[in-house]
């Protein structure tokens, strides 16, 4: 059987091209995104920033700890209580830090003077600050009279020192106008032992050393969702490596099972089996898919330096060297092979010894009962996928992870359900043919039409990627925009950001974000539905500096709101010293914008959508290509016969685009339907949290991918027809 798959893989050697390069790229993403995944989740953290030039830090607690039936519950406090003003007291030689909201271009947090050195900056232009209108910055001019935005409100300052750059944009104040602006101790620093410094502080507070120190590090939360974020894209491009090669793959392989009927009925004639048929279109696959994984597996390494700088946080530099990304792509390269090669191999063997004796085939019978019960119950299990958001969580639809598994499972019915509407285009094209029949060059248009309806595996095969290309791409932008747009719409929280604690189920301790407002009475809250708060009963919750508190609940807040909870003015807590608040934000774009400091880097989840894309784009492509070429010899005889007949060289080219243009064409509607689809259900989604919103169509991206197919299908049909008559 091995011999016998080898000659076949040599003398169709055309046909398998598309599909080694496929599985060889897929086992190469595969172990660069491995190699990705395993260096975000085991690179160390960073080593302590804030305080680095200290060895010992005192600091308050930092984690809420419940009493709940089943034992305790935890989580870590979003504000600080401050060191206990006792343990203040008894280390008088301890350098006093207070971290606390303050905005002017790119910094977002104040600290007093006297902490400068603490990070290792040192002043480099000018004086420390006294008066309690003076500040330090890093960046500015000295002189100047700015804006600063603190929870006090706007205040102009005068920049009378300059700093070296630290490890977090910060504004320097005087130690008394810092302490006036945030009385709370944040932090201890100290040059003692560390002992001597506990036998003090017994457990009246935290005693860090070592790389403890980096608990206090304005980084700590952003490196974990940076992790975690580097950990989705990872999995959400190797889903859809694994899907759109698996679609190639098996679109591939039913396309050469389907040219290759007669080859196996001349087997079948000569004594072979249904079985062996099928352990030959295994074999072949298996042979494909060990050669190309393995070449894979061998460049992810490479790949993976490439894609570590544009997925994983900038701070981490290293690619791991785990063999694991390596053996999974080997063995992920052949799953999906054979994966995609079972229909193929089952449609092989079904082939009658008697179609050995046509000159000739003819498809008879457009799609196969199989094909018709995946299709449409995929297109069933999509559409109950979406009503279930729709109605379960219209909220989560504004996760990408919510309605990418949607925008696919699409795509996978349309590409089953492609052959059925085949007939319908073609017949489409020839009434456009004769209608128009003044511009079309002779029967160009019927001949093309003709041909693509009688070969509907071939037209769509060639449509299958297409509706890759135009419908998977294009349905993923809009629902990018139409989420971003949704977000907008609901706007930022009102008021103060904050956090409230509730625990639920009897045991779990949840950090919600709230926001404190002047309108809602300082014992009294309102809350989303999902928190199960009935109006008019009592919440037992924790305030964000772990403080308990008892709230009336007076109101319920609409689905998808920005917080989930709304408190009194009363029970605002800043939720972090180092992110800024509306008016500081405000304050921070605009120094920003005055200072001509470039924009932000694409936020991660952009970075995936964008890896996502390149991805489809590079697949789609290949398994265009390829199936052009595979198609190319099929379709000789019948150019040569229209020679014969008569026919110019040109009529013939004409004849074999358009006949690609058909297939071309029908891709195009499809990825339409998809999109439609997908859009339509994800707007209807979210109508329920935002109400109307205008939908955002890429039309640049729509017209561009489609012209840019079009010129492909166009080129590569051109060169196929002469390689074949050359």
């Amino acid at each position: 059987m091995i011999t016998i798959a080898l000659a076949g893989l040599r003398l169709r050697w055309r046909s398998f091209a598309g599909t080694f390069v496929a599985l060889a790229l897929g086992s190469a993403l595969v172990a660069a995104l491995g190699l990705v995944l395993d260096t975000t989740v085991t690179a160390p953290s960073r080593p302590p920033q804030r305080y680095s030039t200290v060895p010992v830090v005192v600091a308050a607690a930092q984690t809420l700890t419940v009493a709940t039936a089943r034992g305790s519950a935890s989580a870590s406090l979003a504000v600080s209580r401050g060191v206990p003003a006792d343990v203040v007291a008894a280390l008088p030689d301890a350098v006093v830090d207070r971290v606390f909201r303050a905005a002017y271009g790119r910094a977002s947090v104040g600290r007093p003077w006297s902490a400068l050195g603490l990070a290792g900056q040192v002043l480099t232009a000018g004086r420390a600050p006294t008066a309690d209108d003076e500040i330090a910055v890093a960046d500015g001019r000295l002189g100047d009279r700015v804006p600063v935005v603190t929870d006090g409100g706007p205040s102009q300052y005068t920049i009378v020192g300059l700093v070296s750059s630290g490890p977090q944009p910060v504004i320097f104040f005087s130690d008394a106008r810092a302490a006036g602006l945030s009385p709370r101790a944040d932090a201890l620093a100290l040059h003692r032992p560390a002992a001597e410094v506990r036998a003090v502080v017994g457990d009246r507070a935290l005693v860090l050393t070592g790389a403890d120190r980096a608990r206090l590090d304005a980084n700590r939360e952003p490196d974990a969702r940076d992790r975690n974020n580097a950990a989705t894209i990872a999995g959400i491009a190797l889903g859809f490596a694994v899907f759109v090669a698996m679609f190639v793959v098996a679109s591939t392989f039913a396309f050469a099972v389907a040219q290759r009927r007669a080859e196996f009925a001349l087997l079948r004639a000569t004594g072979a089996t249904s079985g062996q048929i099928r352990r030959l279109v295994y074999c072949e696959s298996l042979l494909i898919a060990t050669t190309a994984s393995g070449a894979g597996a061998a460049g992810g390494p490479w790949l993976g330096s490439l894609a570590l700088p544009r997925l994983a946080p900038g701070w981490i530099s290293v690619l791991s060297h785990a063999h694991w990304p390596l053996w999974t792509a080997v063995g992920s390269g052949a799953f999906v092979a054979l994966l995609g090669s079972l229909t193929a191999a089952w449609r092989a063997g079904r082939v009658r010894p008697a179609e050995a004796l046509r000159e000739t085939v003819v498809e008879s019978r457009t799609m196969p009962i199989t094909r018709w019960v995946l299709g449409v119950g995929t297109l069933v299990a999509t559409m109950a996928l979406m009503a279930t958001n729709a109605i379960a969580d219209p909220a989560g639809a504004l996760n990408r992870k919510t309605y990418m598994p949607v925008v696919m499972l699409l795509v996978a019915a349309a590409g089953l359900l492609a052959p059925a509407l085949v007939r319908l285009f073609s017949s489409g094209a020839a009434m456009l043919e004769r209608t128009m029949s003044i511009r079309a060059p002779g029967a160009v248009g019927l001949v093309a039409s003709t041909a693509a309806g009688a070969s509907t595996r071939r037209t769509a095969a060639i449509a299958a990627p297409v509706l890759m290309i135009v419908g998977l791409a294009t349905s993923l932008l809009t629902a990018s925009a139409l989420t971003g747009t949704a977000k907008a719409a609901m706007g930022r929280p009102p008021g103060t950001a904050t956090t409230v604690y509730t625990l639920e189920g009897g045991s779990a301790l949840i950090r919600r974000p709230a926001a404190a407002v002047a309108w809602v009475p300082d014992d009294a809250m309102m809350a989303t539905p999902d928190l199960e708060l009935p109006v008019g009963s009592t919440a037992h919750v924790w305030l964000a500096d772990g403080s308990p508190a008892a709230l009336r609940v007076i109101g319920e807040l609409p689905l998808g709101s920005p917080s989930d909870v709304l408190v009194g003015a009363g029970n605002a807590f800043s939720t972090s010293a180092d992110i800024s608040s509306t008016a500081a934000s405000a304050a921070a774009d605009a120094s920003s914008a005055a200072a001509g400091t470039s924009p932000p880097r694409p936020s991660a989840s952009q970075t995936g959508l964008y890896v996502v894309l390149a991805i489809i784009l590079g697949y789609a492509a290949l398994s265009l290509v390829n199936t052009l070429i595979m198609a190319a010899p099929d379709r000789a005889p019948e150019r040569r016969t229209l020679r014969r007949l008569g026919a110019s060289r040109a009529f013939v080219l004409l004849v074999t685009v358009a006949e690609t243009l058909v297939a071309v064409a029908v891709g195009l509607v499809l990825a339409g339907l998809c999109a439609l689809l997908a859009v339509g259900g994800l707007w209807l989604t979210l109508l329920r949290i935002t109400g109307p919103l205008p939908i955002a169509v890429p039309w640049a991206w729509v017209l561009g991918s489609a012209a840019a197919t079009v010129a492909l299908s166009a080129v590569t049909a051109l060169c196929s027809v002469s390689d074949t008559e050359g």
